[in-house]
């Protein structure tokens, strides 16, 4: 991939690896994303699909051990964070890091319950990452950290209190306050909403596409829920096995599915127009990330599978300068006269 300064990130060709003494993770198995600058994109997949060790790998918070970044590429607004291949060998230092993180990218983590520190308020944890990136004094960090939960929907005066004195919905607001207080270039959002019920859900979502547009952020949204991808995202890359295997706009992915594991997951989607038809979900289990099929993993669930699938990984099919699936069905050795080649 060309180097393109419109792009808040860049991740080429990762691989991720969990090693214990048992058995060799393999998280992410040529993982590439890109999310140009005000966009916003959305990884989808299964649990277990690799997406947050995705979102850890940007931060460099990958716990290791057992976990490393075996080889790829990371950049940020240009900026390598990490790279890694036979010739070449580089990567931030933790010093450095703590510098971009939360200044340059920030992170809302899964569980809210579990982000904040029980034993601090919640206007100290705030003003704790404004004094680590700005040159502020000790009271004007707390002033900002009020006006943050004010922008989030929070009165300011209930800065003074813990964590355990607010709601599920108004943690995960906290939160969202301590991401954004430095105005990051690029939010990582993972599953955001998930333990939140749908009403607090739907409010959430809108002050994040509010707030997106107020401080012109990059975002990565981390999500199995096609519902938030259409209400937020502004591209998709649909994930399995730790690699991308469809990737394009909103309107390709919805309208123009190609993949076979993307047509599976919306008909695993309830249908509204008929309320009597059955659900179709995939066959099978995600496969186990520490013992992968060959060629392509999709291919023991997949209803399309032929002979080159249990042998070859599929490299990317273009239908668009934006829209690619990594599918042997639409490389054109595979069909003959318009139908695909079937096992």
């Amino acid at each position: 991939m060309s180097e393109n300064k419109n792009y808040a990130l860049e991740i080429n060709d990762l691989y991720v690896e969990y090693r214990t003494q048992d058995d060799t993770v393999c998280a992410l198995n040529g993982m590439d994303l890109q999310i140009e600058r005000g966009k916003t994109l959305g990884l989808v997949g299964e649990t277990g699909a690799g997406k947050t060790t995705a979102g850890l790998s940007i931060l460099q918070l990958i716990p290791h051990p057992p976990g490393v970044i075996t080889s790829g590429e990371i950049k940020l607004n240009g900026d390598t964070i990490f790279e890694k291949s036979s010739t070449t060998s580089h990567a931030k230092t933790e010093k450095e890091m703590q510098k971009i993180r939360g200044k340059t990218v920030s992170m809302i983590f899964q569980d809210p319950m579990t982000s904040l520190n029980p034993v601090l308020t919640v206007e100290e944890q705030i003003a704790e990452v404004i004094a680590q990136h700005e040159n502020v004094t000790k009271a004007q960090s707390y002033e900002k950290a009020r006006e943050m939960l004010e922008l989030v929907g929070i009165p300011g005066s209930r800065g003074g209190e813990f964590p355990h004195q607010f709601s599920g919905g108004m943690k995960q607001r906290v939160v969202i306050a301590i991401a954004l207080a430095c105005s990051p270039g690029l939010l990582i959002a993972d599953e955001p909403t998930t333990a939140l019920d749908v009403t607090i859900q739907a409010q959430v979502l809108e002050m994040m596409k509010g707030l997106r547009e107020k401080y012109e952020t990059s975002m990565l949204m981390i999500t199995h829920d096609l519902g938030i991808v259409a209400e937020i995202c502004d591209m998709v890359s649909v994930v399995y096995a730790g690699r991308v295997v469809e990737h394009g706009t909103l309107e390709d992915i919805f309208d123009h599915t190609r993949h076979p594991y993307t047509e599976g997951l919306f008909n695993s989607l309830p249908n509204l127009t008929d309320r009597k038809a059955k659900l179709k979900p995939i066959k099978g289990l995600m496969p186990d990330p520490s013992n992968l099929p060959t060629g392509c993993p999709f291919h023991p669930r997949c209803d399309y599978a032929i002979d080159i699938c249990v042998k070859e990984r599929p490299e990317k099919v273009y239908r668009t300068d934006h829209h690619y699936t990594a599918c042997h069905l639409y490389n054109s050795e595979n069909i003959v006269e318009g139908k695909v080649i079937k096992r």
